[in-house]
Order: structure tokens, then C-alpha cells, then sequence
């Protein structure tokens, strides 16, 4: 049958020191892996942070070439409009001709008349 130490007994001491030790050494690891852990999931963020700052970068890029309408498809659909609006003139200023002269001829078959 076994006994227990005395608490006073520097064999039971050194034992205890020991038991103490090796608990703080396991936690000691456990923390480190912990922070380790951590460490790594914190760069990963950090990585990808700055992935999306970057394509947020390259967005705002675009969508300021689109605002200032300096994209293919903008410059060909205006270069596009000009050359209708330059096709165009003419007409209004031949359907005032056109009124002008009904008016006047109205205005002579009339005065013919009286």
C-alpha cells in the first residue's frame, strides 16, 4: 500500500514542480498554436484585402473611362450621332421653305380672287 508524501517532503516538492511545469509547458504549446493559427488567418485576410482592394481599383478605373464616354462603343455611337445630326440640317430648313411658299402661293390665289 502506498502512502502520500508529506507536503514537506522536497521529494514531493520537485514532483509538484514538475507536474506544474509540464501543465504550463502543454498550455504554453497549445497557445502558441493558437497564435500561430491566428498569425496565419490574419495574413490570409490581409492578402485578400488586398486582392479586393485592387479589383475595386481596377473598377473605378473603368467606370471613370465610361463617365468620361471614352470607350469604343461611346466614340463610334457619337461619331455615329454627329454624322445623322449633319445628314439632318437640311430638312427643317426645307419644311419652313416649304411652308413659306404654301403661304405665299395661299396668299396669291387669294389676292387673284378678289
Amino acid at each position: 500500500m502506498t502512502t502520500n508524501p508529506s507536503p514537506s517532503d522536497p521529494a514531493a516538492v520537485a514532483l509538484e514542480l514538475e507536474r506544474i511545469r509540464r501543465t504550463i509547458e502543454v498550455g504554453h504549446a497549445r497557445i502558441d498554436g493558437a497564435l500561430a493559427l491566428l498569425v496565419q488567418r490574419h495574413d490570409q485576410t490581409d492578402e485578400q484585402i488586398k486582392d479586393h482592394a485592387r479589383r475595386l481599383d481596377d473598377h473605378d478605373v473603368r467606370l471613370d473611362v465610361i463617365e468620361r464616354g471614352e470607350t469604343e462603343r461611346q466614340k463610334r455611337n457619337d461619331a455615329r450621332l454627329d454624322a445623322l445630326e449633319r445628314a439632318r440640317w437640311p430638312l427643317p430648313s426645307m419644311a419652313a421653305l416649304v411652308g413659306v411658299i404654301g403661304l405665299a402661293l395661299t396668299l396669291w390665289q387669294f389676292a387673284t380672287r378678289a
